[in-house]
């Protein structure tokens, strides 16, 4: 819905690096919000925006319904039809949001920023689209190895730098 009511007054050219664009509506309070767009969004939406005859204001994606511009129902009929031509396997658009979310989330991105990105009213609604790999985790606890925490192992006793350790199998040693 962010997308589908996107308005050209709502996008800035010129704040940011890249520009801006306010998100107007949204399922919760924390949707409403303004957000800098990618090199890559900001070059979709001027391609669009030249098509467009550079309006200044009315629907980003403007479409013959009831509502003057694209809804998720004629959205979902296209992407069928583009699946079908393309052969690419079928797949839902709103995973894509999934994806995005998912790869920021490995990217380093905080879990707060990523709430305020996705417009998500708490970090607690993030959790259900971000999922993190192993990998990602080990990462993520690799990065702690060269801080210190006020600890060491000349002080800790044997006992507790045996139960610290973890071997590759996963098991104490």
């Amino acid at each position: 819905m962010e997308c589908h009511c996107l308005r050209w007054e709502h996008v800035n050219w010129d704040g940011g690096r890249n520009g801006l664009m306010l998100v107007a509506k949204g399922k919760t309070k924390g949707a409403r919000r303004v957000l800098p767009m990618s090199p890559r969004v900001r070059m979709a939406l001027e391609n669009r925006w030249n098509l467009a005859g550079e309006p200044l204001e009315g629907w980003v994606w403007p479409a013959k319904t009831k509502g003057g511009h694209i809804n998720h129902d004629s959205l979902k009929l296209q992407h069928k039809k583009a699946l079908k031509l393309s052969k690419v396997r079928t797949f839902e658009v709103y995973s894509i949001r999934h994806t995005f979310l998912t790869r920021l989330g490995e990217s380093g991105c905080d879990v707060w920023t990523l709430a305020r990105i996705a417009g998500h009213s708490n970090i607690s609604i993030s959790q259900r689209y971000v999922h993190p790999s192993e990998d990602a985790v080990l990462n993520a606890l690799s990065r702690l190895s060269g801080h210190k925490i006020g600890h060491s192992a000349k002080k800790a006793s044997p006992a507790r730098s045996a139960m610290l350790l973890v071997n590759d199998s996963g098991t104490e040693g």
